[in-house]
């Protein structure tokens, strides 16, 4: 049985530890818990223990947990982030029952999303996903696109840009991996310049959250150290 209070305390401990290693202020980092492919129950004991922030990467799956949190614990203030890869014919269903979106990496996304976002839910909060890796088979945009995408995203009404993201290459070389996020956080500092509310970066998982609060890290996204491995035959 998993016991997600626990393994809640020991992300936050482990998080808290990274921070002090860094002598950043403690509050500085907010945890999202990657909830994809988890139970209910299981969304529900994290609930239970403290946790606000859930992180969902498959649109049908994502949008019937909020509509069920949303039916069955209407008095808490969750927040839910859609971290997977949107295609055309779900920005729809993202725009309409997500807080965040962290994988914005092409204009005609944002435009949609802009576009299909209920009046009456407020803007959408918005992070530009960076292909820091450079991998081919990896979602986001290059370095260079970042600039004219989020001048494009600053002039939406219905969207809110907020940062940037990003997922790296898979290794176990710290140096590399932190190379990636100093990157990244290299390139928020330069757009804080002209949109000062862009704050967050949505960097580092269970694997890599480290290197990633070294980096400058204001949102880690953690689902394995949280729920247990991932089951994608559910």
């Amino acid at each position: 049985m998993i016991d997600i209070k626990h393994n809640l305390d020991n992300v936050h401990k482990k998080i808290q530890e990274a921070i002090t290693n860094t002598a950043r202020h403690s509050n500085e980092v907010k945890l999202l818990a990657v909830s994809k492919t988890k139970p209910v129950t299981l969304i529900e004991d994290a609930i239970a223990a403290g946790q606000r922030l859930f992180g969902e990467n498959y649109v049908q799956e994502g949008i019937e947990k909020v509509d069920y949190f949303n039916q069955h614990f209407p008095d808490v203030a969750l927040e839910w982030h859609f971290i997977g890869p949107i295609q055309s014919n779900k920005s729809r269903s993202v725009a309409e029952h997500f807080n965040w979106v962290h994988t914005i990496d092409r204009l005609k996304i944002a435009k949609r999303l802009n576009d299909q976002r209920p009046q009456n839910m407020g803007q959408l909060n918005v992070l530009i996903q960076v292909n820091t890796s450079h991998e081919s088979n990896k979602s986001g945009c290059t370095l260079e696109e970042v600039a004219p995408i989020a001048q494009e995203i600053s002039h939406m009404k219905n969207l809110s840009l907020k940062g940037l993201m990003c997922i790296p290459k898979a290794t176990d070389n710290y140096d590399e991996v932190f190379k990636e996020f100093a990157t990244l956080s290299a390139q928020l500092k330069k757009l804080q310049l002209i949109y000062p509310d862009m704050k967050v970066l949505s960097m580092g998982m269970t694997g890599d959250m480290s290197a990633a609060i070294a980096a400058g890290s204001t949102m880690v996204r953690i689902g394995t150290a949280i729920f247990g491995a991932r089951d994608y035959n559910s």
